[in-house]
């Protein structure tokens, strides 16, 4: 049939046939003519786009036959693919057809079968039941000697034939082995599998081989903890135990592989495997280690034996470890690097070891002999630094035998230690000072014939033989220690200027009771200054220092100084000023002025004052002479003040003027016979004496206020007061004079000049007493 004829056919079906029409083939048709509409008018909105309508239904026309072919070309490819999936269907169905029948013809053969199978199970019984047999026939020999085979080993065992012993062990072991697998295969090949009551029967036969297990290892790590001892002696015992633990090494290496090997089929390992006695070797040297040391002068460890327990310990550790290289070492395998297993065990036992020391209540010289220990000795070359030693394993890797808050403790503590021993020494030395005040003799005398007595040489030896052992430990520790002695000896000179001030007061109530009184005070004054200079050397040491209780002011101790020395040349002044209050209560007298005899005795107290002075170091003696012409000058005008004399007329003002300028050119030349300088603070103390004689002696009063302006210049402290008793002594200053006078001082009262030291600040003018005349008596 033609195609055209089909075509015709199926045409004529399709018309007999009710077409469907799809809601969807609707829409879109409804879609697409709206679509095709929107499209013309938008197209067509202008009458001369009209003329262009044949291209564009050419166009479209050109379109829908490209779709339509595109179309054809898609459902064709489609029909072909339903085609070629309907015929492997067809032969898929053919195959399935093929595979039951033959099913059907195995299952009919395994049922013809069944019956052959019962006759099968009943040869596997008896094939077992046969091995079982065989494996117990085959075995009989062994068991049977089991006993007797324990029994020899142990006797190896006691006369320590340890490789011999250990051969018969491992025969046991295998026996047992080769049972228990023999047993496994039987269980296994019955499908049942080895049970708990197998093994335990099995172990309970062989419970000897666990009984010499256990003696083999406790005679093997007899001889290894002993292996420092026969190293010198015998080494084949150490020898042999280190080739048992390599065989059982050995031997625990191959059972995990065979177990890894065999993970699979849950291999069990043998009773008591792994041993690990490698890992046991190295346990039982370092408690070997642990032990030979703690039995070291331990018992002496505490209290003043414990440098030598340090130092036996170096000698012990050092020892061993050469017999551990030259002997040991070669008796191992070097992958066991016996000398560097050593040099740990050592080490973590000093770490616990020092640590448990550290705790203890020790005293200054036992801490620092562990400080020492730990930071010198231990890695010096003559212990830890050594080389050899250094090339087989580094201690940095290990930590340090102490932590350093640990070592900052007991340096802490060193110091309280220290601190306490200071402080008590001081306080004897104090004590022995306010007893050498109390002698009936003068002070010693140095080589430079300086007065001392020996506080300055005990503190000062004191404090630089602390700081050189702390330096001996560190630096750091020693500056501790430094600052630690100066806030010490600072407390000290607080209670040493309490000594001297008491030492004053004492004297006061009672001058007789130490005729050396002067003495001593100068002897003070000196240890001052030793004192001084030794710190001012211990400062000097100091390096950066961490703040804390004792860094509190690094100027305290000198301060401290200052003001003893302050205090003791107070005492000294106070001393003379007692010693000149006769002459001075004698000076502007009648006698004074006629006979002239007070100032010769008042430098004669000068001078055996002065004298004594000599016996003080610089620069305390040139002050000390500097002071003692102040408070002369200073007091020869307080006596003036007093107004004991007023001149009534010139010949009186003359004669008083020139005793005082006797006066003052006898001071003069005695202070400066005593190597006294004049001038102090730009101030010349006795030529105030005739300053002062000149105003007296001036013969115009009228003009006494271009004097006092020149008096006023070299001496601008000088008061009103002061002026006015000066008048007062003339006798002959009318009223105007003296108001004109004072009000030109109230007027030009100058500022004190740089570098000036006051001295009439010092002199005190007594207030007048007003003269009153009483009723009942005339006045006269």
């Amino acid at each position: 049939m033609s195609d055209g004829d089909k075509n015709g056919q199926d045409n004529r079906e399709d018309a007999l046939v009710p077409v469907e029409v799809w809601p969807e083939l609707e829409r879109a048709e409804c879609l697409a003519r709206g679509a095709a509409l929107k499209w013309a008018s938008g197209v067509f909105c202008r009458p001369e786009q009209l003329e262009k309508l044949g291209q564009y239904k050419k166009r479209e026309s050109q379109r829908t036959a490209s779709i339509h072919s595109r179309l054809k070309s898609v459902v064709q490819s489609y029909l072909e693919g339903v085609d070629w999936g309907l015929g492997q269907l067809r032969e898929a169905r053919a195959e399935l057809r093929e595979v039951s029948h033959d099913l059907h013809k195995a299952n009919l053969e395994s049922r013809k079968n069944s019956e052959e199978v019962t006759t099968l199970e009943t040869l596997r019984e008896i094939s077992v039941t046969h091995c079982q047999l065989l494996a117990a026939v085959s075995n009989l020999p062994r068991l049977y000697r089991v006993r007797s085979m324990v029994l020899e080993t142990e006797r190896l065992v006691e006369s320590r034939r340890l490789l011999e012993a250990h051969a018969r062990l491992m025969e046991l072991e295998r026996w047992q082995d080769e049972v228990l697998l023999q047993l496994q295969g039987a269980k296994g090949s019955s499908g049942t599998g080895l049970t708990s009551e197998d093994e335990e029967l099995v172990q309970n036969y062989f419970s000897g081989v666990g009984r010499l297990v256990d003696a083999l290892a406790k005679e093997l790590w007899a001889v290894v903890g002993s292996g420092l001892s026969l190293a010198c002696q015998n080494p084949t015992l150490f020898v042999s135990a280190v080739r048992i633990v390599e065989r059982e090494e050995a031997l625990d290496q191959m059972f995990l592989e065979e177990r890894r090997s065999t993970s699979g089929h849950n291999t069990p390992m043998p009773p008591g495997r792994p041993r690990c006695w490698r890992d046991h070797f190295f346990k039982v040297m370092e408690e070997a280690v642990s032990a030979r040391f703690r039995s070291v002068s331990y018992l002496h460890t505490r209290g003043p034996g414990l440098a030598s327990h340090l130092s036996a310990l170096q000698h012990c550790i050092m020892g061993d470890l050469s017999t551990v290289r030259h002997f040991l070492e070669q008796c191992v395998p070097s992958h066991y690097r016996l000398t560097r297993a050593y040099l740990r065990f050592c080490h973590q036992f000093l770490q616990n070891h020092l640590g448990l020391v550290s705790g203890w209540e020790l005293e200054g010289g036992e801490i620092f002999a562990v400080l020492n220990w730990v930071l010198h000795i231990y890695n010096s070359s003559e212990m830890m630094g050594e080389p050899a030693l250094v090339a087989e394993l580094d201690l940095e890797d290990l930590g340090p035998l102490i932590s350093q808050e640990g070592l900052e403790q007991l340096q802490n503590k060193y110091v309280q230690k220290v601190r306490k021993s200071v402080s008590e020494w001081m306080q004897k030395a104090l004590e022995v000072e306010l007893t050498d005040w109390q002698r009936d003799q003068e002070p010693d005398i140095d080589h430079e014939g300086c007065y001392h007595t020996s506080l300055p040489t005990i503190i000062a030896q004191m404090l630089e033989e602390n700081a050189r052992v702390a330096l001996m430990i560190s630096e750091a520790l020693r500056d501790q220690t430094i600052q630690m002695g100066l806030y010490e000896m600072e407390n000290l000179l607080s209670r040493f200027r309490d000594a001297i001030i008491e030492f004053g007061k004492e004297h006061r109530r009672d001058s007789t009771i130490n005729k050396f009184y002067l003495h001593y005070l100068l002897a003070c004054i000196n240890n001052c200054i030793i004192l001084k200079t030794s710190t001012e050397s211990l400062q000097q040491q100091l390096c950066s220092f961490p703040s804390n209780r004792y860094s509190r002011i690094s100027l305290g101790p000198l301060a401290g100084l200052d003001r003893a020395v302050k205090k003791a040349c107070r005492l000294v002044m106070d001393h003379l000023l007692f010693e000149l209050q006769p002459h001075l209560r004698e000076l502007l007298s009648r006698t004074w002025l006629d006979q002239g005899e007070v100032t010769p005795n008042m430098c004669g107290v000068l001078e055996r004052h002065c004298e004594l002075y000599n016996r003080v170091r610089q620069p305390c003696c040139q002050r000390l002479k500097e002071e003692c012409q102040w408070l002369t000058v200073v007091e020869y005008v307080r006596t003036l003040m007093q107004k004991r004399v007023v001149c009534r007329n010139n010949d009186e003002r003359n004669q008083l003027a020139q005793r005082m300028t006797q006066d003052a050119q006898q001071l003069r030349d005695h202070l400066q016979s005593m190597e006294i300088d004049g001038t102090i603070g730009e101030v010349n103390p006795t030529a105030l004496i005739i300053a002062l004689a000149d105003i007296i002696n001036f013969k115009d009063p009228n003009m006494l206020i271009l004097e006092i302006s020149g008096l006023l210049s070299k001496y601008p402290d000088i008061s009103e007061e002061h002026v006015s008793v000066l008048l007062d002594v003339r006798g002959d200053v009318p009223k105007d004079v003296r108001k004109s006078v004072l009000e030109f001082l109230e007027q030009n009262a100058p500022p004190l000049p740089q570098g000036y030291r006051p001295i009439f600040t010092e002199i005190l003018v007594p207030s007048s007493s007003i003269q009153f005349c009483l009723p009942t008596a005339k006045c006269t």
